[in-house]
């Protein structure tokens, strides 16, 4: 589950982190109507962008009371957001206002703002913690190119990321913190505050059961001070039973069927393409992703039925008919998870849902026998080569006539 950068720097600060002032601006306030109608990508729209302007344009006045400049962030879950025009300051409340409108009704729909205090910049670094499940180990990353994708900088220039590693039950050692600090080539007055930040930082990936928390800039200030520019934090899907603070809501997902294959606990992941999957199996259903793809066709989800879900056919089938996908490709292949069982799963959802577009069905496993004559006798067709099942799928999908 990936925050917010809003979510983020709350946690940052209250762990004793700096960071700029802010103030939050959402959509959901009391001043600005807002329709859980769904655009077409599924995402909720602001329908009152003026009544939101008008918020952040509050907003930024208080904090240019104290500084010279804001930066208006949308709050969105996406990577590049300065690179993809999201991010951008204001001198003015007319300028923070006009900025606002434009995202709230935009491509976007952005309906979460951080109005943030500009502050200057001396020097950008990068700061993360993430896990190294080879070594059972954490991986810290530290460079004094921040501000930048680390995976670029990474491929382009390892050299210019320093790294450590730190033993799980030993923690972070202070000499660890410090020697980085030196590393990076800061002065004597901001080692320390870098090594206090990394401890913090420390604690608050494990704390929250973490699986990256990122400081991406980290800036250094001409003041000398350090503050977090930007926050990442990702926690572990597996440990939200134990972080009740965490909810899944509709804002973390791109589209409705992504909400709800999350809240029942159907692995699933929303794409733009042709055909829908509904496959057993984590390994299988990414094999036929990638068979679709080298025959030429594209995908409109991934969904994984196998394992706990494999008696819920007609959830799943439910969930790929929210896409705009031409066909439904269903492989599977069950030993625990039964072919027959699922074969019925399958054929009681088509009677129930009515899909309005071609099912390619490829069934095999325990009690094969009986699914293929289940298939059959609802009129479907059973293929019993994944191969082929891939190519009928993607043929339709071009709009062959079969």
């Amino acid at each position: 589950m990936r925050l917010f950068e809003y979510q983020a720097k709350e946690i940052f600060s209250d762990a004793g982190i700096s960071v700029p002032r802010s103030e939050l601006v959402r959509a959901t306030s009391t001043s600005a109507t807002v329709t859980e109608a769904a655009s077409e990508t599924g995402r909720v729209i602001p329908v009152d962008a003026e009544a939101l302007a008008a918020e952040v344009g509050t907003a930024a006045g208080g904090l240019l009371e104290q500084c010279s400049r804001v930066v208006i962030k949308s709050q969105l879950l996406m990577g590049g957001r300065g690179k993809a025009g999201l991010i951008k300051p204001a001198t003015s409340t007319d300028e923070a206002e006009s900025l606002a409108r434009e995202f709230a009704s935009g491509p976007h729909k952005v309906r979460t703002m951080l109005v943030e205090q500009a502050v200057d910049i001396d020097r950008e670094l990068y700061l993360s913690i993430s896990a190294n499940p080879e070594s059972a180990e954490l991986v810290i990353l530290a460079s004094v190119e921040g501000g930048v994708e680390i995976e670029q900088l990474a491929v382009e220039r390892p050299d210019a990321i320093s790294r450590i590693a730190v033993d799980i039950n030993r923690g972070l050692q202070q000499y660890q913190a410090r020697a980085l600090a030196y590393e990076l080539g800061l002065q004597q007055g901001a080692v320390k505050q870098f090594a206090g930040i990394l401890n913090r930082l420390f604690l608050v990936f494990m704390d929250n059961d973490a699986e990256l928390a990122e400081i991406n800039p980290l800036f250094l200030t001409v003041s000398g001070e350090l503050l977090a520019g930007d926050g990442k934090l990702m926690i572990d899907d597996n440990s939200l039973f134990r972080q009740p603070a965490f909810e899944r809501t509709r804002e973390y997902f791109d589209s409705d069927a992504e909400f709800e294959a999350a809240i029942e606990g159907i692995p699933y992941l929303q794409f733009s393409g042709d055909i829908s999957l509904m496959c057993a199996g984590a390994g299988l259903t990414t094999t036929v992703f990638d068979l679709v793809h080298y025959e030429g066709g594209t995908i409109a989800n991934y969904l994984e039925f196998g394992g706990p879900n494999y008696r819920n056919a007609g959830r799943a089938m439910e969930l790929c008919l929210k896409n705009n996908s031409k066909v439904i490709l269903i492989v599977t292949f069950g030993t625990i998870a039964r072919a027959d069982v699922m074969a019925e799963g399958v054929v009681a959802a088509i009677n129930e849902l009515k899909p309005d577009r071609p099912i390619v069905t490829c069934i095999r496993g325990t009690n094969e026998e009986q699914a293929t004559e289940t298939l059959k006798t609802a009129g479907l067709e059973p293929l019993f080569d994944t191969e082929e099942a891939v190519r009928r799928a993607v043929e339709i999908a071009g709009g062959d006539d079969l």
